[in-house]
């Protein structure tokens, strides 16, 4: 039962984590950074140059995690390091969220690369924080608390991504002089929120200790890095599903980035879209829960293609939207598959990789998440600015769901996990 296993008190901390950091994804990088970066610190431009820059800063900041995240994560294994590795990260991204509010309006520079920087430490720390899921319970359980996370996840970060909207609709009601001053005190009161759920992760989850000398386990990650290239090639299912989910994952992380820009670019109120994104985060709840239970019945993978299909039908919808009330159905939609598709990825992934090397394997995971996201969000800001048009823009993210379904449909899962404990 989903409670006996919300009783564990580690696997309650892990879960806080994702409550913690979603606040970041919810308010910061999905809500108010897009529209503020529009209106506040980049409103002598073009729409379309704004998103191009938007999309600049994402792919920067995806492209140095790229780079990071597979020596990362060899080096946390062979140290017992992933929480101080996670901690690095989360605190990075903390300092950065608090910061923005220090930023003057027209210095979109500044705010970039603050921003950037933010992202860097939220995508840096989850490289972390998902290899730690194979310490906090065993492998019949990854697909219920894998979407424990995401359920968490959703519902921290609506509850005070509803606060932060409240602030800006009513500023004078908390005392603020206006809007403006309602998103920057939403930029520290995320810094905060990350910070304070953090605390029980880094209290209760504990890492099995190997026992190196630091400069040992240097030496031992540069060593396993290799190794780990060499493994891939021989484990073909989890080499498989990595090139399905780098391209499906890109869709998925591009709409969750740039959604909000796009409902900016073709016309719609940002308050509207702020409603539109709460509906994503409360109707994601209990969907990345009932996806839990379709991943426990019926496999991960059968899943992860339902969540697929339903991305393509919402983006051609998209294309061709043109009232309000569209955008708040395909926020419904989005919440219904969104948390889904991002748990049961983890959680097969989980099935297909050697437990004792997680964060390693975990940081190819993330590495090709991100570098999916180099390539989603360049997409969008080239087309939008080469044809002025973002509904084609938009359309064009569909080649990365199809690419990815065909390929996830030749998966083996168990033939995968047969291979996985031969490299244990």
């Amino acid at each position: 039962m989903p409670s006996k296993l919300l009783r564990e008190p580690k696997v309650l901390a892990w879960s806080l984590y994702d409550w913690a950091n979603s606040a970041f994804a919810t308010t910061v990088m999905a809500g108010f950074f897009p529209i503020f970066f529009k209106q506040y610190w980049s409103a002598d431009v073009a729409v379309t140059e704004s998103t191009f820059r938007l999309g600049m800063a994402n792919s920067v900041a995806s492209i140095i995690v790229v780079c990071l995240a597979p020596l990362l994560g060899a080096l946390a294994d062979q140290g017992g390091a992933k929480k101080r590795f996670l901690l690095f990260f989360a605190a990075m991204g903390i300092v950065m969220t608090g910061s923005l509010y220090l930023v003057a309006m027209g210095n979109w520079a500044m705010a970039l690369l603050l921003y950037g920087l933010g992202v860097l430490g939220f995508s840096g720390g989850n490289i972390f924080y998902d290899a730690l899921m194979v310490s906090v319970t065993q492998k019949q359980h990854y697909d219920k608390v894998s979407a424990y996370g995401f359920a968490f996840g959703y519902l921290g970060g609506g509850l005070l991504f509803a606060f932060n909207v409240l602030m800006t609709l009513f500023p004078e009601f908390f005392g603020l002089a206006d809007a403006s001053q309602a998103v920057k005190l939403s930029f520290v009161l995320v810094a905060l929120w990350w910070a304070l759920f953090s605390i029980p992760l880094f209290l209760l989850v504990e890492e099995p200790m190997v026992g190196k000398s630091e400069k040992g386990w240097v030496l031992a990650g540069f060593r396993q890095l290799r190794s780990t290239f060499g493994k891939l090639k021989q484990l073909r299912m989890t080499f498989l599903f990595l090139i399905a989910y780098w391209c499906y994952i890109d869709g998925v992380d591009t709409i969750v980035r740039m959604a909000v820009d796009f409902g900016l670019s073709i016309g719609f109120d940002a308050n509207n879209l702020m409603i539109a994104l709460l509906i994503t985060q409360f109707v994601g709840f209990p969907a990345a829960m009932v996806f839990g239970e379709i991943g426990n019945r019926r496999g991960p993978k059968q899943g992860i293609m339902i969540a697929i299909f339903t991305y393509l039908l919402i983006l051609l919808w998209a294309y061709h939207m043109e009232a309000v009330w569209e955008f708040y159905l395909l926020a419904i939609a989005i919440g219904l598959v969104q948390g889904g598709i991002q748990a049961l990825s983890r959680s097969l992934y989980a099935r297909l990789i050697p437990s004792n090397q997680s964060a390693e394997f975990f940081g190819f995971y993330n590495m090709l998440g991100k570098f999916a996201t180099v390539l989603g969000p360049l997409l969008m800001g080239w087309i939008g600015v080469l044809t002025g048009d973002t509904r084609l823009s938009i359309l064009s993210i569909s080649i990365l769901f199809i690419v990815g379904g065909v390929l996830l449909n030749f998966v083996d899962v168990a033939e995968g996990e047969r291979a996985a404990r031969m490299e244990e």
